[in-house]
């Protein structure tokens, strides 16, 4: 399999070129510039997030409840929009460029897998930083999972030390939540995930994550510490109501149209998804592992189609087989059924 470089450039050009795309009007061969550049920046994550997750299936082999793994490579749109909210931040030192993710049956399962990592002398990689959302839920938005942010470090593939991986761990309850805020906010036009966008919406949102806290034993929120579940039900059965939020949702839905139907019993390990959400269509490319190149080269394309204005949204992501990718990026299908169904069960016992 054939992955992308490193780019020769110095981290200074890299960083210059990231700070072009979060101006207002760079010159167009500038602009065109920037984007080549870090697009290669981003693509040569592709090598360590591999690695990553092979090495995470392993350990995930361990835990029942057919656990779930997912890598993608973050959104050319997200990472600028990431450099415009953090003005310090810079093109190589943003941490989540390249993500691995794993999604657990409990929180037990999700702090084991934690120590794990942690606790492994073995593990080559430097862990650099960590934030446990679950101990400690954003008090915004309610986000709760474990992050574990690791430096690169590989004497068999030298090129790729010192690249930025994040490792999520979650369980399917957290996951359940914060696919949903992501398909809401891409309904509503609102970055609900980057914690922008109406307050109603956010604290609707927060509520239902303390309860689920709740549900699962851990710290709520620090707004929402000391409040009943009922008293929280309540909360959530009112904004319910004035965002009219299980109408919305039972009405999010996608046609997946174009899937690819896989009758050569070929295992893909790569999937271009490319949601139209006005449309509410979806296109979803597969590549076997050695057309990694071509993944990435359309996944550029596509993403520049999209900035000059065509309304698509697409990402690269790996989860293995096409039920397990819809499991592991439901948001990318607008589905959120799971989600809607507990949010209807929390008004139902207010009302009770």
């Amino acid at each position: 399999m054939a992955f992308t470089a490193v780019p020769e450039e110095s981290k200074k050009q890299i960083n210059k070129a990231g700070a072009t795309l979060t101006q207002d009007n760079p010159s167009p061969s500038d602009l065109a510039r920037a984007v080549a550049l870090a697009d290669r920046w981003r693509a040569c994550h592709a090598y360590p997030i591999n690695t990553f997750q092979a090495t995470l299936r392993t350990k995930l082999r361990l835990y029942r409840g057919d656990p779930i793994v997912a890598q993608r490579l973050k959104r050319m749109p997200t990472i600028i929009d990431k450099l415009k909210r953090y003005p310090n931040m810079k093109l190589t030192t943003m941490q989540d460029i390249g993500g691995v993710r794993a999604i657990l049956n409990s929180v037990r399962d999700v702090y084991s897998l934690a120590s794990e990592y942690r606790e492994n002398k073995r593990f080559t990689h430097e862990l650099v930083d960590q934030k446990d959302y679950i101990q400690s839920p954003r008090d915004e938005d309610g986000y709760r999972s474990i992050h574990l942010i690791y430096r690169y470090r590989n004497s068999q593939a030298q090129a790729y030390n010192g690249l930025r991986i994040e490792l999520q761990i979650r369980t399917r309850l957290q996951h359940t939540w914060a696919t949903a805020v992501e398909s809401m906010g891409t309904l509503l036009g609102q970055a609900l995930k980057s914690r922008l966008g109406d307050r109603e919406w956010l604290d609707f949102f927060a509520l239902i994550s303390t309860i689920f806290a709740i549900d699962e034993r851990c710290m709520p929120p620090p707004r929402f510490i000391g409040q009943s579940r009922e008293d929280l039900s309540i909360s959530v059965a009112s904004l319910e109501a004035s965002l009219d939020a299980l109408t919305l949702m039972r009405g999010l839905s996608v046609a997946a149209n174009e899937i690819y139907k896989d009758n050569s019993g070929k295992g893909w390990s790569y999937h271009l998804i490319i949601l139209n959400s006005l449309k509410r269509t979806l296109r979803i490319k597969p590549y076997d592992r050695d057309s990694l190149d071509q993944a990435l080269t359309d996944y550029a394309r596509i993403e520049a189609e999209a900035a000059k204005g065509a309304k698509i949204e697409p990402v690269l992501v790996s989860a293995g087989p096409m039920k397990q990718l819809r499991r592991a990026y439901p948001n990318f299908f607008l589905d959120i059924n799971e989600f809607a169904k507990k949010v209807n069960r929390i008004c139902t016992d207010a009302r009770k």
